[in-house]
């Protein structure tokens, strides 16, 4: 806060903090929204490293570590594209809540969140023509342990596009904070705990905020007028980042999905054809992407999914949604490494969804492919490029020929299959598949175990053997298999 105060020279007039901004914590909190929202700190709330007092009586003081942008220029009416020029600095910040008086503040956060110390920041500010607005790193530490690591580019929306939409409401002043939302792994501290929050370039470790440190400590009870504190399992869930309710014997989060290395190159390793025919005796018919095909044939790629959605075009909403930095640059823009870009294109197929500069933006980003039921324009080049995609064909016009791109990291149809943000895609010449995230460790086993037995079987095929009883192998080949096993799997060479 001295940093502040000293580069400014007055407290800040505007705190405002985002809801919900980040794709991991959207993920944890099963919903994504279409654009951010915001609410209002007191700018009373604001302290530096210090202490913080969660009142008796209460139980569920949440810490939020956080990116903090602050404006630097006067911003009113800006671009997305000009928001980032007018934030000065970044700095760390720990947006403090006490989630026992949200019931009784029904939204505004006015109690819950504007308590004394409630905003934390500092404690040194980084210019932000230091940072990459993507590559701001942001980690938070419970008593020492690593409890939030992650990015901007992990970010629905970039900073620049918040800066513009407070913008079109409100004149944001130089010295105005803007909390940027939190990542997953937001808890809940208890008295005698402390809290670290480091902010830093993700080119340059050298260049940091310093760690923002808040020690929670027991404070007297709130007096008994207004309305008194209130939690019940829904707050506790919250506030702790899982569901109390379901929380097992050990006390422990049930861990979240993760793709792993070496879940990936097991799917890598089985076929789509492997996988469909598993998928269906699980009951999963509508899986296949449908209608699509790779520019480069022979590709395989396998990733979590984030999702691109286009409405039918209609010239109003278009002038509104379909120019600028719009929905479809947005996609391109976030998408990271081993995501694969999953588009909902109505299966029309006479308008671009995708060209070679996009498909380049997002290959450089990492992006593990991109897979649209529409057309790709510029589809030499963007085969020549080298990136994976899989589309309907090719077409020379651009999507304002039918569509407005909407929304991000939303539930679509690609394809006539359902994709949610997170699923599990695994594509190639066969076409793509989606895989529930909670089905694909007992898959890929499955997987792995029949093309085991479709290779012996290929084998006793291709020895003269009858498929009767061999293809699916068969009881009366079950020992023969065994030993084929228990000898190395020996090829007929051997």
């Amino acid at each position: 806060m001295d940093a502040i105060t000293a580069t400014i020279g007055s407290r800040p007039g505007k705190i405002v903090a985002v809801h919900l901004s980040y794709r991991s914590r959207a993920e944890q909190r099963g919903r994504v929204p279409a654009n951010p929202s915001y609410f209002l700190k007191a700018s009373s709330s604001l302290i530096g490293s210090g202490e913080v007092v969660r009142p008796e009586g209460t139980e569920l003081l949440g810490f939020e570590g956080e990116i903090v942008a602050v404006i630097g220029t006067e911003a009113r009416n800006v671009s997305p594209e000009d928001g980032w020029k007018h934030i000065g600095w970044i700095t760390a910040g720990n947006d403090l809540g006490l989630h026992d008086m949200r019931t009784a503040d029904k939204g505004s956060n006015v109690r819950s969140k504007s308590g004394d110390g409630f905003s934390a920041v500092g404690p040194e500010l980084i210019e932000a023509s230091r940072l990459a607005e993507d590559g701001i790193r942001v980690r938070t530490w419970l008593d020492g342990e690593l409890v939030q690591d992650d990015t901007s580019a992990g970010m629905l929306w970039p900073i620049g596009l918040m800066v513009a939409d407070l913008s079109r409401f409100m004149t944001l002043e130089p010295g105005d904070l803007i909390y940027t939302g939190v990542p997953t792994g937001a808890s809940v501290a208890e008295p005698g705990q402390v809290i670290e929050v480091e902010v830093s370039s993700l080119d340059d470790e050298s260049v940091t905020s310093g760690r923002l440190v808040t020690t929670v400590v027991a404070g007297p009870a709130l007096a008994e007028w207004g309305d008194a504190p209130y939690v019940d399992d829904k707050q506790r869930s919250d506030a702790w980042g899982f569901d109390v309710t379901t929380e097992g014997d050990s006390g422990e989060e049930e861990p979240e999905f993760e793709l792993t290395e070496e879940l990936r190159n097991r799917l890598m390793n089985v076929s789509n054809a492997t996988l469909s025919s598993l998928l269906r005796k699980k009951g999963y018919n509508e899986v296949s992407i449908d209608g699509v095909r790779p520019l480069i044939p022979g590709s395989r790629i396998v990733g979590r999914a984030r999702t691109l959605r286009y409405l039918p075009y209609r010239k109003d909403q278009f002038e509104d949604r379909g120019n600028g930095y719009n929905a479809q640059k947005r996609a391109i823009d976030s998408v990271n490494e081993g995501e694969i870009l999953v588009m909902d294109a109505r299966r029309v197929d006479d308008a671009g969804t995708l060209g070679d500069i996009l498909a380049l933006r997002a290959q450089t980003r990492g992006c593990v492919g991109v897979i649209t039921d529409g057309c790709v324009r510029d589809y030499a080049l963007v085969q020549n490029q080298g990136m994976p995609v899989w589309a309907a064909g090719p077409h020379p016009a651009v999507l304002g020929r039918r569509h407005i791109p909407w929304d991000i990291d939303v539930d679509i149809q690609c394809g006539g299959a359902l994709v949610r943000p997170g699923d599990v895609i695994v594509a190639d010449d066969d076409g793509p598949l989606v895989i529930p995230p909670q089905l694909v460790a007992e898959l890929v086993s499955a997987a792995e175990q029949q093309e085991d037995e479709e290779t012996f079987i290929a084998q006793m095929v291709g020895a003269g053997e009858s498929v009767d009883g061999l293809y699916p192998l068969g009881s009366a080949w079950r020992d023969r298999y065994d030993q084929w096993v228990a000898d190395g799997r020996p090829s007929p060479a051997q």
